[in-house]
């Protein structure tokens, strides 16, 4: 019966993604990896599983994990192992798709914390102990980025190298688990990123692989990922978990993630709050302003071309951002690496941001090997190799972007180059 519903599932997904995926040509595909807990961890229904963190406003942490049955909401955590001198209780919630049933999830936020400090924690009565690490109150500070993770063998390669990046908080531009709504995979997900994922935040978008949308059988879409991966929308006066904003390095940096997948048109909500958030940055306090979208605005690869996602959202979207002086802009979607200089409206421009195609994270469709001939002279490094990136952001005006190859050690980068924020450039000021 469960494999009868797969192949359905399977078939179903090759029907509704079939523009998207028949534009080019993909490498063989790669197996997932299937991550399993032991058997003294599957006898307890109360021990907890894919365990992950995130931001939640300047000074706490929401921590997320899952188990069989129901348990109690709390965390235990404190700044010594073993000594546990703070507790906090949040909500548990479960979802149903067709006929799978998810186990309980639970979310609890922590805090006030301290920052650039290891707190060691407990989810729920039957844990072992974990630990955490808070970004630092203010600069440098260090993000890592890899889109369109997936669970494959290169997907382990890349979580392995962000594992020894030595970063702060972790940025995912959509295209997490490619479960596809075969639900089980989400769990086996969560399995696999939780030993980097409960020790730094994670903070996600989502990609069109999130959707799972059935017509007529299924209609809710984003059910698994809103249900798994809640982050901070209503403390940015957000509306949706789709789209929110957060702040790290004490307000220094201005964080945007937005919904390639939910209405962007000037209308929308999304739009709305969008122009909304952006106008209450000052830029004097806030020199940095990084925005993620899953589909990429700029993109000279054969893949994705003349997408709504991409073409659409960016005729209503990319004027605001240019308004406001956004830095960077980083996309997923395209199975490969792409750097742009600063540009607008197609154009090179010195006070647009400068976009970055980092969809290369270890998905199980194989990379996007074929570009656009000859290459755009906006383009200035592109590549189709899986990898991550890693912006370091050294103080209010220069940061250093450097973009890592699998393939190759991690203290070596393939492309790297150094920004300067569009607060501190004189002939940028608005």
């Amino acid at each position: 019966m469960v494999l009868g519903i797969r192949v359905w599932l399977v078939l179903a997904y090759a029907v509704l993604y079939f523009r998207s995926a028949h534009s080019y040509n993909r490498p063989p595909a790669r197996e997932d990896i299937s991550v399993f807990y032991s058997d003294d961890d599957d006898d307890d229904s109360n021990s907890p599983e894919q365990v992950h963190i995130s931001l939640v406003g300047e000074d706490k942490m929401r921590i997320s994990w899952i188990t069989k049955d129901s348990a109690p909401a709390t965390v235990d955590y404190g700044l010594s192992p073993g000594v546990n001198g703070y507790s906090s209780s949040g909500t548990t919630s479960s979802y149903h798709y067709l006929m799978y049933e998810s186990g309980s999830i639970h979310d609890v936020v922590i805090g006030p914390l301290k920052p650039d400090t290891v707190y060691y924690y407990r989810c729920g009565v039957s844990s072992p102990e974990f630990s955490l690490k808070t970004p630092p109150a203010g600069f440098p500070i260090k993000f890592s980025v890899a889109g369109d993770l997936g669970q494959t063998g290169w997907t382990s390669s890349t979580l392995d190298h962000i594992s020894k990046s030595n970063y702060d908080i972790l940025l995912l531009p959509g295209d997490l688990s490619y479960a596809d709504m075969y639900q089980p995979s989400w769990d086996n997900f969560g399995r696999l990123v939780e030993p980097l994922a409960r020790q730094r935040p994670w903070m996600v978008t989502q990609g069109n692989h999130e959707v799972e949308k059935i017509p007529v059988v299924h209609t809710r879409p984003f059910t698994a990922f809103n249900a798994r991966w809640r982050m901070p929308y209503e403390e940015s006066g957000s509306d949706s978990n789709l789209y929110y904003s957060f702040d790290a390095a004490a307000r220094g940096v201005h964080v945007i993630m937005l919904g390639s997948y939910t209405d962007f048109g000037p209308d929308s909500a999304q739009y709305k709050w969008l122009e909304s958030d952006l106008s209450k940055v000052d830029r004097n306090k806030t020199p940095w302003i990084v925005v993620l979208i899953h589909a990429p605005w700029y993109n000279s690869n054969t893949a994705h071309q003349d997408e709504p996602e991409s073409n659409d959202m960016k005729a209503a979207m990319e004027g605001l951002l240019y308004r406001a002086r956004v830095d960077v802009v980083f996309a997923g979607h395209v199975h490969a690496y792409e750097r742009f200089t600063r540009v607008y409206n197609d154009k090179a421009d010195n006070c647009g941001p400068v976009h970055i195609t980092i969809g290369d994270g270890g998905n199980r469709e194989g990379l996007a090997t074929k570009y656009i001939d000859p290459k755009p002279e906006i383009s200035v490094f592109r590549e189709a190799s899986f990898g991550h990136g890693q912006l370091e952001v050294v103080n209010s005006s220069h940061a250093h972007w450097t973009w890592h190859r699998n393939q190759d050690d991690e203290a070596i980068a393939s492309d790297s180059f150094w920004l300067r924020s569009l607060a501190s450039d004189p002939a940028c000021k608005l």
